[in-house]
């Protein structure tokens, strides 16, 4: 049974007016995409889009429009050579698109609409191959859920926006960073055992930030639907003691020591991550001997 008949809440995903799009130059398509991990999520066609074609710059300006709302307020909008040197160019770009002519009113409240395009971006996710052979690198990931009042929202769209990527692009091992105050925690640590790289990133623009890298485990991810754990957490996975106060920058950096002197490596618990206030305390974790 596919993710679309187990729960109605994400029936929105219809592959009528909300399908796939992939925003990749010809170059790095991906071969055989959706082979190497077993999921019948989207059975829908994407819609192809090419970046180096002028004709395809409409379906740009919308993606921008709707990251740099979504992130203008933070100070992280991208840039738009951002866009084209650091993502186009070496990565991978794809989320969701709306068939424009069917477009709710919520949406066209909060993003100036192009009706000349038959599709409008709603969502964003991009990763760039990383020199380590195998991982990849999480660059953005944002939708219009961001902009518009919560009865409005289309549940899931951002894990399922990163969901499609990384089946669609075959990634086995994502690194990410995020802040330990974003709503995006929630949805990062269920795609895989979320270890902890950096606790404290005082290089990043925000030191709050954590670096985290992901095995992609996509037998978990119904869990983030369901609000649990995958069952064999406990099996791997043992508490350290350690519990973090992510509104504390001591409590930060005395983990990040803990990383830099080789303790670890650490990781979260999903369910502890989405079931808390953002600002709560953390248990941290390490795999059993």
């Amino acid at each position: 049974m596919s993710l679309l008949q187990k729960y109605a809440e994400v029936s929105w995903l219809d592959g009528q007016n909300i399908r796939p799009y992939l925003f990749v130059r010809k170059d790095n398509r991906t071969q055989n995409p959706g082979s190497v991990h077993a999921l019948d999520w989207f059975p829908f066609k994407p819609v192809y889009m090419d970046p180096l074609k002028m004709s395809h710059v409409g379906f740009a300006n919308q993606i921008l429009k709707m990251e740099h709302k979504a992130f203008g307020s933070t100070g992280m909008a991208m840039p738009r050579w951002v866009f084209y040197d650091c993502a186009i160019m070496p990565g991978f770009v794809a989320g969701f698109a709306h068939r424009t002519q069917t477009l709710p009113e919520a949406f066209r409240k909060v993003i100036e609409v192009d009706e000349q395009l038959e599709w409008t971006p709603i969502s964003l996710f991009i990763i760039i191959p990383a020199r380590r052979e195998g991982e990849w690198v999480a660059h953005n990931l944002s939708s219009i859920n961001a902009l518009i009042e919560r009865q409005d929202r289309l549940y899931g769209l951002g894990f399922l926006t990163k969901a499609f990527g990384l089946w669609f692009a075959n990634i086995e091992t994502l690194c990410g960073m995020t802040q330990w105050n974003s709503p995006a925690l929630r949805l990062h640590t269920y795609y895989g055992p979320f270890e902890i790289l950096t606790a404290y990133t005082p290089v990043h623009s925000y030191p709050q930030t954590l670096t985290y890298r992901s095995q992609v485990t996509p037998s978990h991810w119904h869990l983030f639907f369901k609000h649990t754990e995958p069952a064999d957490f406990s099996v791997h996975f043992e508490e350290t003691g350690f519990i973090l106060d992510p509104q504390k920058e001591s409590s930060l950096k005395q983990l990040q020591l803990k990383i830099e002197n080789q303790e670890g490596p650490f990781y979260l618990n999903p369910k502890e991550v989405k079931s808390r206030p953002l600002d709560a305390p953390l248990k941290i974790y390490r795999k059993k001997a």
